[in-house]
C-alpha cells in the first residue's frame, strides 16, 4: 500500500494532537516527535511518528500518507530533531528505503507487524545525540 495523499485525514490530524503530547517520552518508545521548520514559512512544527525499527545510528518510520507529506519534505530541506525515549537527537540524511531494508533492521513483534503491514514507503533517519 502506497498512498500519494499529502495530508492525513481529519481523524489522523486529531489523533496527532494527542499523540504529540505523549510522543518522545521514555514510557512511549513506539512514538517519537519530529521537530522541523516549514520550508517556506520557517514556522516550527512538531509531528508525532511511529518508530518501526532502529539501529544504533538510525530509525525507520513507516509513511502511510506517502513520501510527499510536508513534514518529510521539511526534513529533506532543512533537517530537524527527534525526541525519542526521553532524549533528543539530531536528524541527518533522510532517505527512503524499501520494506526489505526495514525488515532486516527490525526483530520481534515490530518485524512481524511490519512484515504483515501492506505499506511500502519507509523513511530512514540517521540520528545522533543533539548538542545543546
Amino acid at each position: 500500500m502506497t498512498t500519494h495523499k499529502r495530508t492525513p485525514p481529519a481523524f489522523a490530524q486529531n489523533f496527532n494532537k494527542v499523540a504529540a503530547k505523549l510522543a518522545g517520552h521514555r514510557f512511549m518508545p513506539l512514538w517519537g516527535l519530529v521537530r522541523h521548520r516549514g520550508r517556506k514559512s520557517g514556522k516550527p512544527y512538531e509531528t508525532p511518528i511511529a518508530i518501526i525499527g532502529s539501529t544504533a545510528d538510525a530509525v525507520y518510520i513507516g509513511l502511510p500518507w506517502g513520501r510527499r507529506t510536508d513534514w518529510v519534505r521539511n526534513l529533506q530541506a532543512g533537517g530537524g530533531t527527534l525526541a525519542w525515549k526521553g532524549r533528543t537527537f539530531s536528524i541527518a540524511e533522510p532517505a527512503f528505503v524499501d520494506k526489505q531494508r526495514v525488515l532486516a533492521e527490525t526483530s520481534g513483534l515490530r518485524r512481524e507487524v511490519t512484515r504483515r503491514w501492506g505499506l511500502n514507503d519507509y523513511l530512514r533517519l540517521m540520528v545522533r545525540p543533539a548538542v545543546h
